[in-house]
């Protein structure tokens, strides 16, 4: 099975928690590697821009104000099966839903504030990594 590459953001309420040095080594011990990483605090026209799939939904407004309100850290990650793996080991966007020992089972607090973002597909992930690390800030993919 070949490398694959996903995105992660960790959201501000984990980081407001001081999680985010937990997630990442969570992330590792799951046997990704971290590319690149960095925290940002996220303006208001990035995190527009980001998630505007989502601009004609009800819940996008509360999405950018939450996504604004502190720091995130933005991280490109790999391994094999990478989104699979990723969506595996975040756990259910409902946290109470989530699997034990999953990110969100552990970290997150609600729906709305789960700790984590992941990419839901192999093209999103090079979109949404593209997104945050332009140019030379993450090695070209090999091959």
């Amino acid at each position: 099975m070949a490398l694959e590459r996903t995105f992660c953001i960790i959201k501000p309420d984990a980081v407001e928690k001081k999680k985010a040095g937990a997630i990442l080594a969570f992330l590792e011990e799951a046997g990704f590697s971290i590319l690149a990483a960095k925290r940002t605090h996220l303006t208001r026209a990035v995190a527009e821009g980001f998630y505007a799939v989502h601009s004609a939904r009800p819940f996008f407004g509360e999405l950018v104000e939450f996504m604004t309100r502190s720091p995130v850290f933005v991280v490109a990650l790999e391994r094999e099966d990478a989104v699979a793996h990723y969506r595996k080991v975040m756990g259910a966007t409902d946290p109470a839903k989530a699997e034990a020992n999953t990110i969100r089972k552990l970290y997150g607090g609600s729906v709305g504030e789960n700790a984590v973002h992941g990419s839901d597909s192999l093209d999103n992930a090079k979109i949404e990594i593209a997104y945050f690390f332009p140019g030379n800030e993450v090695a070209p993919v090999a091959g």
